[in-house]
């Protein structure tokens, strides 16, 4: 891992988000590229004839910006690590997918809002359109880590051949780390599989990779979130990994319920790839 993408808009979210980065780029060696997105009403855009904001006072809008940008990147990371910052004038869904492809980013590390409501992680949200187009890694932060570890991850999946490009790039994420990865397939009464089937398919997914530490769990549950929470708590997981078809969200593997209740109650930080 060699760059790391980390949008800001100075909430409490992107601090999260800018407090894990710094702790991954220290453990890594990564650098980090800080970006600060505009969307500037429109007589600020074209400071023309009859705009409602003058040359200078755009200006100062856009140096005060810079300085704001300046003391983030001097508050939450140190000196030696090696930081980089953007300030542009584009949306933010637009902006994000730019730049991590300009600076070729390795990792996008994004702080949410989603505490109670789905809608506020996922659904219209700027998270929610990187989430289910990006295929660089993303990291959804939902709160303040104040001991940093990724020692147990956790990748729940159905193991389908479709899966395996996410976890070659979760893998290599997992291996900076030297976690142990727990493969994770919850199985729900309505979506049921036997234990053979399931261990067989699980077995034929990792069987290329070499993976020194690892798990493989088939977990019961009356649904798929709360196999999902209930295995993470009860290994101590640091970090939940996903897949995202592009479509909706994670909405490809759980249902639109199952999404919301995984959404409000895992707030460990979710790792996501497009397939």
């Amino acid at each position: 891992m060699e760059k790391i993408l980390v949008p800001i808009d100075f909430s409490k979210p992107s601090e999260y988000a800018a407090k894990m980065a710094a702790k991954i780029a220290k453990k890594t060696g990564a650098s980090i590229t800080l970006i600060h997105l505009i969307e500037l009403p429109s007589g600020v855009a074209d400071m023309g004839y009859r705009s409602r904001f003058s040359i200078p006072e755009s200006m100062l809008y856009l140096r005060k910006t810079k300085e704001k940008v300046l003391e983030f990147k001097k508050s939450f990371f140190p000196e030696d690590l090696t930081v980089d910052y953007f300030i542009k004038l584009n949306n933010p869904f637009d902006g994000i997918k730019k730049y991590a492809d300009k600076i070729d980013a390795d990792l996008i590390i994004m702080g949410s809002k989603g505490h109670s409501k789905f809608e506020e992680i996922m659904i219209g949200s700027n998270t929610e359109k990187i989430v289910r187009s990006s295929k660089i890694p993303v990291i959804v932060v939902k709160k303040d880590s104040k001991k940093f570890s990724l020692k147990n991850l956790v990748f729940a999946s159905n193991f389908k051949k479709e899966n395996k490009e996410v976890f070659t790039k979760f893998l290599s994420f997992a291996n900076a780390f030297n976690s142990k990865i727990h493969l994770l397939r919850v199985n729900t009464p309505s979506q049921f599989e036997s234990t053979f089937t399931t261990e067989q398919k699980m077995k034929n997914f990792i069987k290329e990779y070499n993976l020194p530490k690892y798990s493989v769990s088939i977990y019961n549950d009356t649904s798929i979130e709360k196999g999902i929470i209930n295995f993470s708590r009860e290994h101590k997981a640091d970090l939940i990994a996903l897949s995202t078809h592009g479509r909706s969200g994670i909405s490809h593997l759980f249902s639109e319920s199952v999404a919301k209740n995984l959404s409000k109650k895992a707030l460990k930080p979710i790792f996501t790839v497009k397939i």
